[in-house]
């Protein structure tokens, strides 16, 4: 327990140093598309954003898009750019790129350098093909995001070690920073916050990493993070889900934040009142989600503060006679607390059996399904912009375009897996129905993520 809290510790006083950055929340009605490669692909940071918001903000609509395929380089961004990005008609749109341009088996040849600088020339010269595009839309706040790092330090694994990629990657980071300065966008650095955790980590324990399996890929741990990363640069840091302050003497509100307290009656050891909040707290994952993942969400809260600065439900109760109190809310127990630690406030946001919180659990599993949905068409545009546009047969989703598929599977690991999502993805008709499913699923979470009001009766243990 006490190393626990050492950790929990050194988290909070390395994340309370991550610069807080001028990026402005999204707004009612924004269309946010996440930009990127595999990270954005298969990832859940946007997920995780979304989630923030859908709970945080119930009454604030907006909408994020995947809009990663596993392996792009920049020329791929690029290519799609068009079709795939502003098709969605963002207001919103970050761009994450870099991991693949930084190379991989290159950096064990002896002209590796060399060979990066010169790739990057041509590189660079397709992003200002991007930035071109962007600042010809100026109504689309854009966000750079200097993405996740190659952990090259890490024992969890002895594979995939790749000399100075890290250092390469972290030149085309500063590229980008650079850039969002020149064009007046925002920019959001998840790579540098992130190899301090990593190091950080690593001098208590060797294995550890936010990108374990493969040094590139964060598990859910580490989009969390990046998640909060993102949060905390739309200074969302500290915005409470509630905070209340009750004197049990005079049955007062001495505060309220972001909630609403009404009947309040009873006594020094038997308390009541009825609570409606603005929000719902956080619901953190406590299974591992996503094809090869082994590290769950809420992982995340043993390198950074998460609840402490974004998931604060707090209930605080001054004054009441010494003892042990029950914490129940719409007739169930919620657990038992002192006096002494009711007047220090209790955060309703870790008791995963609060009404409230289990309310936002239907949120959480609900925009799990739309993230699972979400994916099958991304494998599908995978197959079409990474292997069918090479073959000329983009967008064709006809015989020869399966043939095609069959014939190159046996010998292409990435082909072959994404095969079997192809064989129905060429449809329009699955996709569509696809789509509708993703929109069914979107009105259902802001159909039920408005908060309820709830009677919390605040009971002497021995009555």
């Amino acid at each position: 327990m006490k190393r626990l809290f050492c950790m929990l510790l050194g988290g909070s006083m390395f994340f309370s140093t991550v610069k807080a950055q001028t990026v402005a929340p999204f707004r009612a009605g924004d269309r946010v598309v996440f930009v990127g490669n595999s990270i954005t692909d298969g990832g859940h940071y946007h997920s995780y954003i979304w989630l923030y918001y859908m709970t945080r903000f119930p009454n604030m609509r907006i909408t994020c898009f995947n809009a990663g395929i596993g392996g792009d380089a920049i020329g791929q961004i690029a290519t799609r750019f068009d079709d795939d990005v502003l098709a969605k008609k963002p207001t919103v749109l970050t761009l994450s790129w870099g991991m693949n341009d930084s190379g991989y088996f290159e950096w064990s040849r002896p002209d590796a350098q060399a060979t990066f600088d010169k790739k990057m020339v041509n590189s660079y010269k397709t992003y200002d093909t991007i930035v071109t595009k962007l600042k010809q839309r100026p109504q689309i706040r854009t966000i750079l995001i200097g993405g996740s790092p190659y952990d090259e330090t890490t024992k969890f694994t002895t594979k995939n070690i790749w000399p100075h990629k890290g250092a390469a990657l972290a030149t085309i980071i500063a590229h980008q920073q650079q850039s969002a300065k020149d064009n007046h966008w925002g920019f959001v650095d998840f790579f540098h916050p992130m190899s301090e955790i990593n190091k950080r980590e690593q001098a208590k324990d060797s294995t550890f990493s936010l990108t374990p399996n493969d040094r590139v890929h964060p598990d859910n741990d580490g989009h969390l993070v990046m998640a909060a990363i993102f949060l905390k640069a739309q200074g969302l840091e500290n915005k409470a889900v509630a905070d209340v302050n009750i004197n049990a003497t005079t049955k007062s509100v001495d505060k309220t934040v972001n909630c609403k307290i009404t009947n309040v009656t009873g006594s020094t050891n038997a308390l009541s009142f009825d609570y409606l909040a603005n929000s719902l707290p956080y619901p953190l994952d406590t299974i591992p989600r996503g094809w090869g993942n082994h590290k769950k969400q809420s992982d995340a809260l043993k390198v950074i503060p998460f609840n402490k600065e974004f998931n604060q439900e707090v209930l605080t109760v001054k004054n009441l006679k010494t003892g042990s109190y029950n914490l129940v809310i719409d007739g169930d127990k919620m657990g038992a607390w002192s006096a002494e630690q009711f007047a220090n406030g209790v955060n309703m946001a870790e008791i995963s059996q609060t009404p409230q919180y289990q309310q936002a659990i239907q949120i959480r599993e609900l925009n799990e399904e739309r993230w699972d949905i979400e994916r099958r068409l991304r494998m599908y545009l995978w197959m079409e912009y990474d292997f069918l546009k090479g073959k000329n047969l983009l967008y064709k989703d006809n015989i020869a375009a399966m043939d095609s598929v069959n014939k190159y599977a046996p010998k292409d690991l990435f082909v072959n897996g994404n095969k079997d999502n192809y064989m129905r993805a060429r449809y329009k008709s699955l996709r569509d129905a696809w789509q509708k499913e993703m929109d069914v699923l979107t009105d259902q979470i802001y159909a039920i993520n408005k908060p309820r009001t709830h009677r919390v009766q605040i009971i002497a243990a021995d009555k």
